[in-house]
């Protein structure tokens, strides 16, 4: 049977962020979307590490009978994924954590909160145009109109980063029966904290998109599906 990949998107975004990989799945997987809470159709709703758990669950029940389920996160959202399989981990089959290695603890934290500092002062106008410039040079408009048009969603982040630096640490996957995945691209400043997470899960497997960076789904759409199509239909 094929499997069912629920996919939960990064920081600032939305499920969105997979369109470009839908027509990749599709006739090998069947596909789950997550909105966190704060985001895309969850947009009034507050940030929670509990909420999350809730919504993915809500996608991994909704699962055809008998299919594989693989989680799928990136970013934000694979730290997400870490909360919710050191919860529910036994309801998975899979497990990939993308651009998301790095323990996010010590001077690396304090980038984050910058970041989510001048966000707020910067206000989501200006933040807005800037990543519309930014990602409109990166990526050709067939890709990256699609997820621009369904807009940025920066409120949350500052709870939201929160939440990961007080509570997800690779440690919590502990005991994790379930395959692992760790997926980063080539220029992702996560990937230097693969080894953090192979200490706690010495059996994960570790792969690395070429040519990628940070959003290593919109740089090299193909090469990443294909890295999760065959994780996944292993498992």
């Amino acid at each position: 049977m094929r499997p069912h990949l629920v996919l939960v998107h990064g920081s600032r975004l939305a499920s969105s962020q997979w369109l470009p990989q839908l027509p990749l799945l599709a006739g090998r997987a069947t596909v789950g979307l997550v909105d966190l809470p704060g985001h895309g159709r969850l947009v009034d709703e507050a940030f929670t590490l509990a909420r999350c758990v809730e919504v993915i669950d809500e996608a991994v029940d909704a699962a055809p009978a008998g299919a594989p389920v693989v989680l799928v996160g990136h970013s934000l959202g694979g730290f997400v994924a870490m909360a919710y399989a050191a919860e529910r981990g036994p309801r998975l089959d899979g497990l990939v954590l993308a651009g998301c290695s790095a323990t996010p603890t010590g001077p690396g934290a304090a980038v984050y909160r910058g970041v989510a500092a001048l966000t707020e002062r910067i206000g989501p106008e200006r933040m807005t145009r800037v990543n519309n410039r930014v990602l409109r040079r990166l990526y050709p408009a067939e890709l990256i109109e699609p997820v621009i048009a369904d807009g940025y969603y920066f409120t949350p982040t500052p709870a939201a980063w929160r939440a990961v630096m007080d509570e997800c640490r690779p440690a919590m996957l502990r005991g994790l029966a379930c395959p692992v995945l760790v997926l980063n691209g080539r220029w992702d400043q996560f990937r230097l904290g693969v080894r953090s997470v192979l200490r706690v899960l010495p059996d994960a497997r570790v792969a690395t998109v070429p040519a990628a960076s940070h959003l290593a789904n919109l740089d090299q759409p193909e090469a990443f599906a294909e890295a999760v199509l065959g994780f996944a239909e292993d498992v």
